[in-house]
């Protein structure tokens, strides 16, 4: 009977006390938060509850293990497993205090620093270092859980001693992860580029929407994710319309006839750019740039405060100048202008009637007589 009982005594118990130590880790976490509701590191740190709690059952159940007496044999079998829980859950419980603790610290930067730019930089390598405390802590849970193997420890010296050929062949071997994790390292903590960023790269633009250590994904404005390795930005050029300040200028051009009334345009463009509510209102312009044998190139110019709102500026000022212009100056639309081919002159040069060879007709007509014609002085 004392084979069964104490067996159930300790397993019970020590699930018992994990649950009771829990149960008023949190309740303590959950009067913290609601009292300072100024930081959120309590209520971050609550989501650790799992992992804290798997911790303590791993310490309870593995110090007590000896004493139960289960399962004599299969004893070295189960102490090594729950030793190997007791690290797993222990690299767990650091992992999200760290998270926690990061996290906190960078929502007290954005909430000082209302600079968009520096808080998205802050974010950029608040992620980074998460990573990488997530990959050095997960290495060293998975080294510590090797090194309870007995073979592993016994294996060390070999292991240490071809430690240095098996770094060269491992460098070799992942030449181009370790240049995409530097290249991550240094447009990171460079300030290349960060987290919601505007880029244009390979002519496609869009919005930084992660940045690992190997990897960076781009949002295009049609919901599309471009992913490509963070060394094509170390290694190539690229536009970046979120660097430094994210005001942008946006061009329109508009192929008119000669006759178009430059002067009316640029006040169009001006009531135009006061109705959008996407314009910033620091300058805009309209000047004649080109000009070709049939049309005039018209170059109109506007500001907004971001990639998106120009965008919204540009395509509102081509649709409604064009409306106005086909509406009011119909004129001022490009045309193709033709003109009636002049007869021959006839051998003598003079024509049929004597009086020289008649003048091309012009596009919008007048009489035969204006110009010169036939009959006059």
């Amino acid at each position: 009977m004392e084979n069964v009982l104490r067996p159930l005594i300790v397993v019970g118990g020590s699930v018992v006390l994990t649950l009771l130590i829990g149960w008023a880790t949190d309740l303590l976490l959950r009067k913290a938060d609601a009292r300072h509701g100024e930081t959120p590191l309590w209520g971050l740190l609550r989501r650790a509850r799992v992992p804290y709690q798997l911790v303590l059952c791993a310490a309870l159940l593995r110090g007590s293990y000896d004493q139960a007496q289960l399962l004599e044999r299969h004893r070295v079998g189960v102490g090594r497993t729950l030793t190997l829980v007791l690290i797993g859950s222990a690299a767990w419980l650091v992992i999200r205090i760290a998270a926690a603790i990061v996290e906190t610290s960078y929502w007290r930067y954005a909430r000082v620093h209302h600079d968009p730019a520096r808080v998205r930089r802050v974010r950029t390598q608040v992620s980074l270092i998460m990573r990488v405390v997530a990959a050095v802590v997960g290495v060293v849970a998975a080294a510590g859980m090797l090194l309870t193997f007995p073979a592993m420890r016994a294996a060390g010296a070999s292991l240490l001693a071809s430690a240095g050929i098996l770094g060269i062949v491992a460098g070799v071997a992942a030449q181009s992860t370790l240049a995409n994790l530097f290249a991550g390292l240094q447009i990171v903590f460079g300030d290349m580029v960060r987290i919601g960023d505007t880029v244009v790269v390979d002519g496609e633009w869009g919005t930084v929407e992660e940045i690992t250590l190997t990897f960076l994904t781009v949002r295009t404005w049609d919901e599309r994710r471009i992913t490509m390795p963070v060394s094509y930005f170390t290694s190539k050029p690229f536009e970046n319309w979120s660097r430094g300040t994210p005001e942008m200028t946006g061009i329109v051009y508009f192929q008119v006839d000669h006759s178009a009334p430059v002067d009316a345009m640029r006040e169009q463009l001006q009531d135009i750019l006061r109705a959008c509510p996407a314009w910033d209102g620091r300058g805009y312009g309209l000047v004649v740039t080109d000009t070709t044998p049939n049309t005039m190139e018209v170059r109109a110019l506007m500001t907004a405060k971001d990639a998106d709102d120009i965008w919204t500026v540009r395509v509102t000022v081509r649709e409604q100048m064009i409306r106005w212009l086909y509406r009011d100056h119909p004129y001022a639309l490009p045309r193709v202008n033709t003109a009636d081919a002049a007869p021959p002159p006839r051998p003598g040069g003079s024509s049929s009637n004597g009086a020289g060879p008649r003048p091309a007709r012009a596009p919008q007509g007048g009489s035969e007589g204006e110009g010169g014609g036939e009959g006059g002085d």
